[in-house]
């Protein structure tokens, strides 16, 4: 089946409450307070799930780990972000981000707080699996925004959402910096605090979009009916090479700057985050395009221009300025990528099934995040280059961009 004749059945034939989402969606201030606050929560969340990133090097450095063990650690809350995605999708289609948001807050508390106390490999990949709560935001925050949004704004404002991605880039920012300045505990307990407020503004002035449409059935028929869709499935690859490759970025980018060009930690972690600074200021800018335009020649765009760069910076150029601007260009294309898959989402998906179709969207994202990091452990490790990674995502970028030119073209066409 092509994805042209099941986003017909999905424009054509919309699920209950489908019309009134789409006709009778509040704009002016309450949906731009909604939007903030939707994106505050994915930003705190998103700095706490990000927490062990930039503290890998100084992790494996003190206890003495292999490539491939600080690379696990690193990956573990990403794999956990990502999985947990699909089941806090449904249940935010069912109970509403108003509820599920500052839940999600809380337990995210819990594994922050036990960070500041355990320092053996074993303690802290248990409590990574835990931290892992915080990456399930995505699957909330997105329902809540594009209830609140008109198909013609939804790109943008998804894309708008997706600046939260920047708790990565705070995390690179200060971390170390905290631990260094102020103690080891300071950064945990620090995003413990913010975590605690956040729940407790999100409780009191977070609100479901009026007329919000809600499912029948269990949460696992849910799934199972998005499940079947083939257009869910092709969303899934392009976001899983799109954000995945900015979550390995995000994660794993310090480690390798320290290995192939000597750079401290905190220099490292520094360069981390502008990195991921560049890649959330581009994801508006792909949600916008996406409206004006149309998301599937974004994508081809975006990952032709990543698998270019992926080539340049697998021969290790100098970091000044050519590998510097290669990682910065991926940046800025995964990125935009990123914000055009789910303006993609926010024109097929079912109006009363989006958080179960983020929700498997956001963990093939989270997933494709968490393959590299593992993939460039292990080929340094055996290797002592991380050229054949490099070059594997320039093969999987370029793979995207002709999936999406060719499959999607049909959709293209029909909606312009």
């Amino acid at each position: 089946m092509s994805i042209a004749r099941d986003s017909a059945a999905s424009d054509t034939t919309p699920a209950p409450g489908a019309a009134r989402a789409g006709t009778s969606t509040p704009g002016g201030s309450q949906g731009t307070l909604q939007l903030a606050l939707a994106t505050l929560g994915f930003l705190v969340n998103f700095w706490a799930w990000a927490l062990l990133g930039p503290l890998g090097p100084g992790i494996k450095e003190r206890l003495d780990l292999s490539f491939a063990a600080q690379s696990l650690l690193v990956a573990v809350p990403v794999v956990v972000g990502s999985l947990g995605r699909v089941p806090v999708g449904a249940l935010t289609d069912r109970y509403g981000a108003r509820v599920v948001f500052p839940l999600v807050t809380l337990a995210t508390i819990v594994p922050v707080l036990t960070l500041s106390v355990v320092s053996s490999y074993p303690a802290l990949i248990v409590t990574g699996f835990f931290l892992g709560i915080g990456g399930t935001a995505f699957a909330v925050g997105v329902p809540l925004v594009s209830g609140w949004y008109p198909p013609a704004r939804r790109g943008f404002a998804i894309g708008v959402f997706g600046v939260g991605m920047g708790g990565t880039a705070i995390a690179n920012f200060t971390t170390v910096r905290l631990a260094d300045t102020y103690g080891a505990r300071t950064p945990f307990l620090l995003v413990a605090a913010i975590l605690a407020g956040y729940a407790i503004l999100s409780f009191l002035l977070l609100r479901d979009a009026p007329g919000r449409a809600r499912p029948t059935g269990s949460a696992w028929q849910r799934l199972s009916t998005v499940g079947r869709l083939t257009v869910t499935w092709q969303l899934c690859f392009l976001y899983a090479v799109g954000f995945g490759g900015f979550v390995a970025f995000s994660v794993y980018l310090p480690a390798y700057l320290r290995t192939a060009y000597g750079l401290d930690a905190a220099d490292g972690a520094l360069r981390t985050a502008g990195f991921v600074v560049l890649a959330v200021a581009a994801r508006p800018l792909g949600g916008w395009l996406s409206d004006r335009l149309h998301p599937v020649p974004v994508l081809v765009w975006c990952f032709g221009g990543v698998a270019a760069f992926a080539v340049v910076q697998a021969f290790q150029p100098a970091l000044m300025p050519v590998g510097t601007v290669a990682l910065l260009g991926m940046a800025v294309l995964l990125g935009a990528a990123s914000g055009a898959v789910f303006a993609l989402v926010g024109k097929v998906a079912p109006a009363d099934q989006v958080g179960a179709v983020t929700g498997l969207v956001g963990a093939a994202g989270g997933l494709g995040g968490f393959v590299p990091p593992l993939v460039m452990g292990w080929v340094y490790g055996s290797q002592g280059s991380y050229a054949i990674g490099l070059m594997l995502l320039s093969d999987v970028a370029l793979a995207a961009a002709v999936f999406t030119a060719v499959k999607m073209a049909g959709l293209a066409a029909r909606e312009s």
